[in-house]
């Protein structure tokens, strides 16, 4: 199930999106109330707009412009709109995009075609292991995706090892959706109840919300922590709320793939201007086939790396390698620029390491200051020296670390919404 244009040359690609281009902004012209002042503030005239590379003419739209003027991006009126769902609000306030039918239709076929990438097939059955509630897009697009590829489904919900394993004992799905991180605690539960992880029938994960792979694509820490013990694939993915797309490796597993008859893709400098091929930037997106809230040049905030070489599965669309950060939790520490990731990485190297939450501040004299608290079952003095010897040689700095009581973290790690843990918590206002 691969589109015909993601097979097509990269010149008949940049074709395609330049005609699908054309539309947006004609939409945008005609029935957003925030880019119409763009347009007009700008001394913006669409028919300027020909190319990818006329873009750069158009500002950008932050994550903070749409929390301030959120209703103006709707394009269409509210009767219209069928769902409601909000981002996670990692940074922020959270961010409510409606989606109408037509919305729906197109949610369902990105994770259609991401589940194909990934060789997911209409014979395989999924486990899906993240909430469908609490205003969260994920779980509805990953159901909407496996019913428009014929696939099977069960809406287990996340946590709960117990209910996960009784489900692929007596259902067999193929594949999970899952945390991976998750994948350990079913490795754990599995291993202390008599469960042959060989036989459970699991052919592979689909991964969301953590990377499993280094930016040359091998196995990351915690990927491999998993794989020594479960003989299963595990597949990346990538995605947002706000741009209603996913990028999902394929059999290859070099990258998540671009499914360009859904976004364009721009990878910026902190000036908005391309990076070079191979650079790594600022994701910035523009939507494509979106009816109620279409996004034109918005920046993601996540910095990643894109790849543009052709891809042994038939596809010759760009990919992108695994987020490097956010952009606002880049972190200036005693010289060094770094990334909370670097560090989740670095932590899941040590199995005395239960959990663990990141904390970022301004110091007394207003300079970037780290704080790692941990949880372990084995809190000693030589495990913090030897975590603290491993920042040094891994990042080239040590930040400050801390023994906590497990139930503090797991207290500071719940989300606003309750919908996924957070690792990193961002107090520099």
């Amino acid at each position: 199930m691969i589109p015909e244009i993601e097979k097509a040359s990269k010149e008949q690609i940049k074709l395609f999106q330049e005609e699908k281009l054309k539309q947006l902004l004609f939409n945008l012209e005609e029935n957003s109330p925030y880019y119409q002042r763009v347009f007009k503030e700008n001394q913006i005239s669409i028919n300027t707009i020909e190319h990818l590379d006329d873009l750069i003419k158009i500002p950008t739209t932050t994550k903070e412009q749409l929390q301030q003027c959120n209703d103006d991006f709707l394009c269409v009126p509210k009767n219209k709109i069928v769902d409601f769902v909000s981002t996670s609000g990692t940074l922020g306030d959270p961010v409510t995009i409606a989606l109408t039918d037509k919305d729906l239709d197109r949610l369902g076929y990105n994770e259609a075609i991401s589940f194909a990438c990934a060789g997911v097939t209409e014979n395989d059955i999924l486990q899906l292991s993240t909430t469908m509630d609490r205003r969260f897009m994920a779980g509805l697009a990953y159901f909407l995706g496996v019913r428009q590829l014929g696939a099977g489904i069960i809406r287990v919900g996340a946590g709960i090892p117990e209910l996960q394993w009784d489900t692929i004992l007596k259902f067999k799905p193929s594949y999970l959706i899952v945390v991976p991180s998750f994948l350990l605690k079913l490795i754990q539960y599995a291993q202390e109840h008599g469960i042959d992880l060989d036989k459970s029938g699991i052919k592979g994960a689909i991964c969301i919300g953590e990377s499993v792979r280094n930016q040359d694509f091998s196995l990351n820490v915690l990927a491999n922590k998993i794989v020594v013990s479960w003989d299963i694939e595990l597949y990346s993915t990538y995605a947002s709320t706000e741009m209603s797309t996913a990028f999902t490796e394929c059999s290859e597993q070099q990258g998540g793939h671009h499914h360009p008859e859904l976004i364009i893709v721009e990878v910026l400098d902190q000036n908005d201007d391309p990076v070079q091929d191979g650079e790594e930037g600022e994701l910035t997106i523009t939507t494509l086939g979106v009816e109620a809230m279409p996004l034109l040049r918005f920046k993601t905030g996540d910095i990643v790396k894109a790849h543009t070489s052709a891809c042994n599965c038939g596809r010759n669309t760009l990919r992108l390698g695994p987020v490097l950060g956010r952009r606002k939790q880049m972190i200036k520490y005693k010289g060094t620029t770094l990334y909370p990731p670097a560090m989740d990485n670095l932590l899941n190297d040590f199995n005395e390491v239960e959990k663990f939450v990141i904390e970022i501040y301004h110091n007394s004299i207003g300079t970037d200051e780290i704080m790692i608290k941990i949880a372990s079952k084995t809190p000693s003095q030589a495990l913090l020296q030897n975590i603290m010897d491993h920042c040094r040689s891994k990042l080239r700095v040590s930040p400050k670390i801390e023994f906590c009581n497990g139930k503090e973290i797991e207290q500071l790690r719940l989300s606003k919404l309750g919908r996924k843990p957070i690792s990193i918590i961002d107090k520099r206002g």
